[in-house]
């Protein structure tokens, strides 16, 4: 029996997974986490310690239709502004509640498309975090730009603010695709943006790419990978476009039709993989390259690759503290997500509050299958011995779990002494695999394609 047929019969082609960047994962978050169980959670971090801060922009100029993240368009700046504003007294209220001496090791700006901002207004942003807590040694600060949406002195003042890693939006450089998807952006726009990004000393380079998009060949991601190679981006997400427009309503403008099946869409992934591997990448996780020298292709090989909300990271903070409107955080203790509504966000903040209204405490077992499935993800394996280290479980128990995985897939992985390993074969399967080890039901939620 050939590779394909075999993913096939075990479900790669017809599953609905998570892409677990969480565990559990957001769909099964609940109320019984609000603003003073988040308040006690920052309080209760270590003296001088360090976190992760992600800012929310939810606002877009245009909204491309094949996005399902969770943003508003806007002609004017005026509820930019505005947003601004509160996110500033959401950034005051977390200095009064942060430790003595925390330091950040990330700053991340995402959105919709934080890019939009005007100058003033990101050097305000900017002031306000650092009156909140100063970078750490080789902190990082990352941003992501729309080429559409950019000018030198809006750079100008992301890179004196310390930003030096920057991430470009590209999708697909066919004129079609980015016409059925609702995302015009040619090269030369982009190709500009770069260099302005590099003529400022940004010394990292972060670009996402999507298969599986409508009109999509074999032809036309090869040249969209190689124009993209011509940046010589430090990493590359590769990301499958989840088609979900039961979720997100603009994306009932895509023509299904136009969609490629689940074994053509897999076919798209392996000639991008093919490509960034000839052009001296290294693979990370299920989706991920990167040149040898960057953080991410460092931390797997010494075995300190994370994966969070962003997707893979090096971080190694105790916490990510999400800020803004749908803005998800992670502690020691769980989760907590902001109101997604930005009307609900301000009115929290304006009353002097936070604006958590839903969460997860862990408990069980959590955390043991969480740190199961990122192994996972991220190493295609699990190692025995750290698990009986870092968790109240026994060999026997934790053996009998891989076992038990592994018969899900007709004993394709394999199970030895020292843990389980996923060959490289059926690598397509990792997200199954991880589902393996999920307790919670999954038919509640509306996953994505397993590729």
């Amino acid at each position: 029996m050939d590779t394909r047929t075999q993913l096939a019969r075990l479900g790669l082609f017809d599953a609905k997974v998570p892409r677990y960047t969480s565990y559990p994962t957001a769909p099964h978050f609940a109320g019984g986490v609000g603003p003073d169980t988040f308040a006690g959670w920052i309080e209760s971090l270590p003296q001088d310690g360090e976190i992760s801060l992600y800012l929310h922009v939810p606002f877009c100029r245009r909204l491309c239709w094949f996005c399902a993240c969770r943003t508003q368009g806007t002609a004017t700046l005026s509820p930019v502004e505005a947003y601004v504003q509160t996110l500033k007294a959401e950034l005051k209220l977390l200095r009064r509640h942060l430790p003595r001496g925390v330091k950040m090791s990330r700053l991340h700006w995402g959105g919709g498309t934080p890019t939009l901002l005007s100058p003033e207004m990101m050097k305000a942003l900017i002031d306000a975090i650092r009156s909140v807590a100063d970078f750490s040694e080789n902190a990082e600060f990352s941003v992501e730009i729309d080429p559409n949406e950019i000018d030198g002195a809006r750079l100008d003042v992301l890179a004196a603010g310390g930003m030096n890693r920057a991430s470009i939006g590209v999708q697909d450089f066919d004129p079609q695709i980015q016409e059925t998807i609702g995302r015009p952006q040619g090269f030369e726009i982009t190709k500009q943006a770069v260099e302005m990004i590099r003529e400022r000393g940004v010394r990292s380079l972060n670009a996402d790419i999507l298969f599986g998009l409508p009109h999509q060949s074999a032809a036309k991601i090869t040249e969209t990978v190689q124009k993209l190679l011509s940046f010589n981006p430090d990493r590359v997400a590769l990301y499958g476009y989840a088609h979900v427009p039961w979720m997100a309503k603009r994306q009932q403008l895509i023509p299904s039709e136009a969609l490629p099946t689940p074994t053509e869409r897999l076919a798209l992934f392996e000639v991008a993989q093919r490509l960034f591997l000839w052009d001296g990448y290294e693979e990370i996780g299920i989706d991920h390259f990167a040149q040898p020298s960057d953080g991410l292709a460092i931390a797997r090989k010494v075995g300190r690759l994370r994966r969070n909300f962003q997707g893979y990271t090096d971080d190694t903070a105790s916490a990510l503290i999400g800020i803004g409107a749908s803005s998800i955080s992670r502690f020691p203790q769980g989760f907590a997500q902001n109101a997604p509504a930005t009307g609900a966000h301000t009115t929290a903040i304006r009353d002097g509050r936070f604006a958590t209204t839903r969460g997860h405490v862990f408990q069980g077992d959590d955390l043991l299958r969480s740190r199961l499935i990122e192994m996972v993800m991220c190493d295609f394996r699990v190692d025995v011995a750290e698990i009986l280290r870092d968790f109240s479980i026994s060999r026997t128990a934790l053996m009998a779990m891989l076992r038990e995985a592994n018969a899900q897939f007709d004993s394709l992985l394999v199970v030895d002494e020292d843990g389980l390993t996923i060959p490289e074969k059926v690598r397509p399967l990792t997200r199954l695999v991880a589902r393996a080890f999920d307790a919670y039901d999954l038919s509640k939620a509306g996953h994505s394609s397993a590729i």
